[in-house]
């Protein structure tokens, strides 16, 4: 079905206004001394661009994230959630992102600078690196943010969970806070490229948490079981 004239003319300027916002966020990403302030920065530039494009982003539950050092866990739907996702928690929050996304010019040298960590998927022996890096993060007090079921489809409900998140929160002895994303996957579905109007949520649910060295399947499954039920989506 073609979209009305309307409706691409709107995703014509919600991808203008990407590229704008990315050019504007490197300029503070780029200068910024201070990690907490280039975070902060991009932040509020991530705010601008889902009130500028007219997607209403209403956070609920944000209270439940700990002050303290923690892991978020989040449904993954659509290539809008990163953004999102940085633009709703606190700049202690540092993001694991796949390796590939480190080579995307520009995007990927913003990323660095705002301290996220990349994650080499394709080979165990880095993998296993990268892995032990982000536990001395979290270990010396950082909050990392996880999309665990590493990618997304055209289906709708929540994949499987990889345990990476979990095991790291149960070697550091930190909570798991599960966030739940509601739609995303409306406003830009996986394989399209004309996004369309959407309510978007981001709902932090009740911590989890396990002993040190214990509990990583069992809060993986916990993490995964509430955000489908929050979200009133099957397990896939």
């Amino acid at each position: 079905m073609t979209a009305n004239p309307l409706r691409l003319l709107w995703g014509v300027y919600a991808w203008l206004l990407v590229v704008l916002m990315l050019l504007i966020a490197a300029l503070p990403v780029l200068a910024l001394p201070r990690l907490a302030q280039r975070r902060s920065a991009a932040a509020f530039i991530c705010r601008a661009y889902f009130l500028l494009c007219g997607l209403p982003v209403h956070r609920i539950g944000m209270d439940r994230l700990p002050t303290g050092a923690c892991i978020v866990v989040a449904n993954h739907a659509s290539y809008l959630d990163g953004p999102l996702l940085f633009a709703v928690l606190p700049p202690r929050f540092g993001f694991v992102i796949k390796k590939e996304a480190s080579r995307i010019p520009l995007a990927g040298t913003l990323m660095r600078r705002l301290g996220h960590h990349f994650v080499n998927r394709s080979n165990r022996n880095e993998g296993a690196g990268d892995a032990r890096r982000i536990l001395r993060a979290v270990s010396q007090g950082e909050s990392v943010a996880f999309f665990p079921e590493g990618t997304f489809g055209v289906q709708t409900g929540v994949a499987r969970f990889h345990t990476g998140a979990f095991a790291t929160a149960a070697r550091a002895g930190l909570p798991v806070v599960p966030v739940a994303i509601r739609g995303t996957r409306r406003a830009l579905r996986a394989r399209t490229f004309v996004p369309r109007w959407s309510r978007i949520e981001v709902e932090a649910l009740a911590p989890i948490t396990g002993a040190p060295g214990e509990g990583a399947i069992a809060m993986r499954d916990s993490a995964r079981e509430q955000i489908a039920a929050a979200l009133s989506e099957p397990l896939l």
